[in-house]
């Protein structure tokens, strides 16, 4: 029903019982989206697109999520780490099986 990293409180007044999240562990909450990977496909698109998607993936979320990115335009052999060196994002590992390519990206 909730996330790990939100700690629900149970109050009860009388016969009334109510639940509040509002208690976040930020320690937890960073493991847990530290533990996460977010898949992107971008099989199909063409430069700039898959670099595109990448990035507006990234915009939102937290440091430490990493991302995959799933693509078959030889052009983001090349876009993909460079778009990491500019944003200070980590590029983590890059794999190519049959023509599709895989790159790991952490966000930073």
């Amino acid at each position: 029903m909730f996330p790990p990293y939100i700690t629900p409180t149970v109050a009860s007044r009388g016969s009334q019982v109510t639940v509040e999240h509002n208690a976040v562990d930020t320690t937890a909450k960073q493991r847990y989206f530290n533990s996460m990977v977010l898949e992107i496909d971008a099989i199909g698109l063409l430069c700039p697109l898959p670099v595109l998607r990448l990035r507006k993936r990234m915009a939102s979320l937290p440091l430490g999520t990493h991302v995959r990115l799933l693509a078959d335009d030889p052009a983001a052999i090349v876009d993909v780490p460079h778009f990491c060196a500019e944003a200070g994002h980590r590029f983590v590992s890059m794999t190519d099986e049959n023509g599709k390519i895989s790159f790991l990206v952490e966000k930073r």
